[in-house]
Order: structure tokens, then C-alpha cells, then sequence
């Protein structure tokens, strides 16, 4: 079933991670977990402090050359009528800090109180939904 469109905004506005999927330049899918907020129709991502490896990270690379990306939430449980999922397939941009983001982002995540915020200078991934799909294997409760 498809979930209805106000609990699909619910869980975009509350759900607290979510895999980014993006298209390597030789074609490779590329999936890593983001945190994320939504906020002015957008899905944003910072670049932040947690530990990443050394080197340019390959989301950035990779969207500056396709800027087609997916993002996908999604709940599994051992009772699988509890199961869900919800995929945003959008266009990526990498933008510099934004005050409004910056908040939401640090009042759905506390953990911003002692990581960076962003690895270096303020870089986001901002993503605009084209389109959103959906699924449920019962009504959610």
C-alpha cells in the first residue's frame, strides 16, 4: 500500500538517517547514511565532522558529475506488516551554510552540540524531490 501523503511528510520531517544513493563515473551505485532535514521542499545533508575517510568525499564527486541521486527511509521489523519504506528521487546540489538549515539540523540531531556541524567549510547537499514513492505493507500505527 502507499503510504498517505501526511504520514510521508511525518516521517521526512522526523525519520533520523536515511541512505543517499548517488552514481559513481563509472556507473557504480554509491550508498552511504546521511543525516538530514527537511526544510523549504528540499532534503539537506551537511558535510559534517563526524570521522570520514581522508579525501575528497566521493558523494561530492560524484554529485557534482550526475546530480541525479535517490534518497531512500526506510523501517524494517521482524513482523513484516510493520515494514515501510519511502524513496526521493531528486536532483543534488552542493550548497554553503544556511542559517535556518543549520538549526533545524541541529534540533532533530542533539549529537550537534558536540560534533561539527561541518567537516571544514559549510558545505550541504541540498535535494530537491522530483518525485516520491512509497510503501507500507499495512497502515501505519
Amino acid at each position: 500500500m502507499v503510504l498517505p501523503e501526511a504520514e510521508i511528510e511525518r516521517l521526512l520531517g522526523a525519520w533520523p538517517v536515511a541512505r543517499l544513493a548517488t552514481v559513481a563515473p563509472d556507473g557504480r551505485p554509491h550508498v552511504v547514511p546521511i543525516a538530514f532535514v527537511r526544510h523549504a521542499g528540499a532534503l539537506w545533508s551537511p558535510v559534517d565532522g563526524k570521522p570520514k575517510r581522508r579525501g575528497a568525499l566521493a558523494r561530492l564527486a560524484n554529485v557534482a558529475a550526475e546530480p541525479r541521486v535517490a534518497v531512500l527511509l526506510d523501517h524494517y521489523d521482524a513482523d513484516w506488516r510493520r515494514l515501510w519504506w519511502i524513496r526521493v528521487d531528486g536532483r543534488a546540489t552542493l550548497a554553503g551554510g544556511d542559517a535556518a538549515v543549520e538549526a533545524a539540523l541541529r534540533a532533530k540531531y542533539p549529537q550537534y552540540r558536540e560534533t561539527p556541524l561541518y567537516a571544514g567549510a559549510p558545505a550541504l547537499l541540498r535535494i530537491v524531490p522530483a518525485r516520491i514513492t512509497s510503501w507500507a505493507a499495512e497502515e501505519l500505527r
